[in-house]
């Protein structure tokens, strides 16, 4: 696991009001990508039932988490198109520690907590779960809970699919509507190239609501053949592929099964990917259900020269680009 937690009783709850104005933790929230994405069907609850392999980013946003000495939870970012209230989810995540844990709250108080936005919003990406996912660990510091990282996993199941994801990070296998999580081999070995039209989103509720609407014929129903597609990716090529660190046969078995509707109906990310690809590198596919377009690089000067060739083939001043590494971390703590 990436994070060790003290493991504080709630009764050492003794602090001053001037200590609790003082004390702050600042976190680093990473991004994903998703390295496969295979929709298996529907589910009760109205999501799909999904396996996917995520990977964590050095990409990542700055939050910091300080005691306010009041009742309130306020939330500040850098950002003007991240929402301010209880529709961001690092907001409804110290809402939801304040529900769950009502004696620390009351004794410990509000947060301001403060988001310096490096991750595009609306990019497939994860940044509003990472987000999240870092408000739990930071709450569970600074109210000294205690709690463990399944525990907050847990937690985050509430907030979001991405969430319980987002709080361990690395490289895993994700099921059920991505809240069930096996850990594999890190994959930290290679980077990758990220590129994005900062004026482009895409809905997610819309993508999956397509992509049914066009491939429900394809849905298993029967839970027993949905388990066995599930069990099917810890021993097949992928992640083989991952233990071996072989970046090539990685390149190759990208997949991603929300390109079949994204990609026809926004004809910008298609030309996109197909000039990424043709840039070079070892594999080129839209993340979760876009609009950013990744390719995996077996190395950094690999992966700017593939930026600096699509960059040179598509001059749009709305088009960014991101170069970074494959992590092997989740939310970490860069200072108390």
């Amino acid at each position: 696991m990436n994070l060790q937690f003290n493991l504080y009783p709630l009764s050492i709850i003794h602090c001053s009001t001037h200590e609790l104005k003082m004390r702050t933790y600042q976190l680093i929230a990473p991004a994903k990508i998703n390295l496969y994405l295979e929709i298996v069907g529907d589910r009760p609850d109205g999501y799909h039932e999904l396996v996917m392999i995520l990977q964590s980013i050095d990409l990542g946003d700055r939050l910091e988490i300080r005691s306010n000495g009041t009742q309130k939870i306020n939330l500040h970012c850098n950002h003007p198109l991240v929402p301010l209230d209880n529709t961001n989810i690092a907001y409804k995540a110290a809402q939801l520690m304040s529900e769950e844990f009502t004696q620390a709250f009351a004794n410990y108080g509000g947060v301001n907590i403060t988001i310096d936005k490096q991750i595009p919003v609306a990019a497939g990406l994860a940044g509003g779960s990472t987000d999240g996912a870092a408000v739990l660990v930071g709450l569970n510091l600074l109210w000294e809970l205690g709690l463990t990282i399944p525990q907050l996993q847990k937690l985050g199941e509430k907030l979001g699919s991405d969430v319980p994801f987002c709080v361990s990070g690395g490289t895993a296998i994700a099921t059920g509507r991505g809240e069930k999580l096996d850990a594999i081999q890190d994959l930290d070995n290679l980077w990758v190239v990220l590129a994005k039209y900062n004026n482009l989103s895409v809905s997610t509720p819309w993508a999956y609501k397509t992509y049914k609407q066009q491939f429900a014929e394809t849905y298993i129903n029967d839970r027993e053949e949905i388990k066995s597609r599930s069990s099917h990716i810890h021993s097949g090529s992928f992640v083989q592929a991952i233990s071996h660190k072989d970046g090539e046969k990685i390149g190759q078995l990208l997949h991603n099964d929300l390109e079949k509707v994204v990609l026809p109906e926004y004809t910008q990310v298609t030309q996109l990917r197909d000039i990424l690809q043709q840039a070079g590198g070892l594999g080129t596919m839209m993340s979760g259900s876009g609009p950013t377009v990744f390719t995996l690089c077996q190395s950094q000067t690999e992966a700017e020269t593939i930026k600096k060739i699509a960059r040179e083939k598509i001059e749009d001043p709305n088009l960014e680009f991101w170069v970074t590494q494959l992590s092997s971390n989740g939310v970490s703590i860069i200072s108390e």
